[in-house]
């Protein structure tokens, strides 16, 4: 089954208002400056869902956003042997922070190898690749953003993470300033207070994605992208 904008028909034209309302966001970010859009994760998960047109977990089932910009909406659900997996790649972090986040790296890495035979995106191309809009199986940020946000939301309501809560996804940039618009998801360290973003957009499906403090991404800009500092 695949959740589209006809499942709930006026969901279509509530998508295009979105699209429109998220530019506006991402102009505001670059007018705003850097405390403003680290206040970003203090809303809550939901109202990310909510301003994409994207749909929460239910369960064990996970919406996953691809065609760019949350587009088309397929349904994964996890089985008892995925939970059992997920589980034990979590559980090797147990140690630390810094071992739950290489953690989450693989975790990260496992869903999106799961859902692609699915959804059609094993062979997601990372980064910018403006042909790809609309298509199925393509993922722009908005997607990866989304669907890496579900999978923390997810373990985090299983128990899973020890060290980090899980916020609201971040957006970051617009052209005139320097940076490209750009969206994560967001990690808090509950032993710090530190926000990392876990930006799975740059690489292609199932490569690790980029982990690394919230104000540090948000002051990249283009340049940065080939081989950002993860450190």
């Amino acid at each position: 089954m695949v959740v589209q904008r006809d499942s709930q028909k006026h969901m279509y034209f509530l998508k295009k208002k979105m699209m429109v309302t998220s530019r506006a966001l991402l102009i505001a970010i670059g007018a705003i400056g850097l405390s403003a859009c680290m206040s970003q994760i203090n809303l809550s998960p939901s109202s990310w869902y909510e301003q994409m047109g994207a749909l929460e977990n239910s369960g064990d089932t996970l919406y996953i956003c691809h065609g760019f910009g949350c587009q088309y909406l397929s349904p994964v659900t996890f089985s008892k042997h995925d939970k059992v997996t997920l589980r034990a790649i979590l559980l090797r972090g147990s140690d630390s922070s810094r071992a739950e986040r290489a953690a989450i790296s693989r975790a990260v890495q496992w869903q999106e190898r799961r859902v692609g035979p699915i959804v059609g995106s094993s062979n997601d191309i990372g980064g910018l690749d403006m042909k790809s809009g609309n298509v199925w199986g393509q993922m722009d940020c908005i997607d990866e953003a989304t669907n890496t946000a579900g999978l923390l939301i997810y373990a985090s309501s299983q128990g899973w993470l020890k060290y980090h809560r899980v916020t609201r996804p971040a957006s970051r940039g617009y052209f005139f300033d320097g940076k490209y618009p750009h969206a994560s998801a967001v990690i808090v360290d509950t032993t710090t207070d530190i926000a990392w973003v876990v930006d799975s957009w740059r690489l292609s499906n199932g490569e690790p994605p980029d982990i690394l403090h919230m104000s540090k991404w948000l002051k990249m800009t283009s340049s940065d992208l080939e081989a950002p500092d993860v450190r």
